[in-house]
């Protein structure tokens, strides 16, 4: 499923007009990216917990050249599921 077909999944079960549920869920989406990127974590009960982790500084090589370079610490995105959803998954 894409973008497209998740929002009118979302107007048919919503009753709302394409553009009202385009605008619902770019506005999720936007309120999810916004809390991540100031530091804040998106608890969403039955589905999972949006949040982000820090990365260390670390060594990597150029695939190129070979060269080392050092890869700069900074903050990676993850999405750890809930229970309900993967008992629902497993059925």
């Amino acid at each position: 499923m894409n973008k497209v077909e998740l929002t009118k999944a979302v107007s048919a079960k919503t009753g709302l007009q394409n553009k009202e549920a385009e605008a619902a869920v770019e506005a999720v989406f936007e309120t999810i990216t916004g809390a991540m990127a100031s530091g804040d974590f998106v608890n969403v009960p039955g589905f999972g917990k949006f949040d982000t982790k820090p990365t260390a500084e670390r060594k990597g090589r150029n695939p190129q050249t070979g060269e080392e370079l050092i890869i700069a610490a900074g903050k990676k995105a993850s999405l750890k599921f809930a229970k309900a959803l993967k008992d629902t998954l497993k059925k």
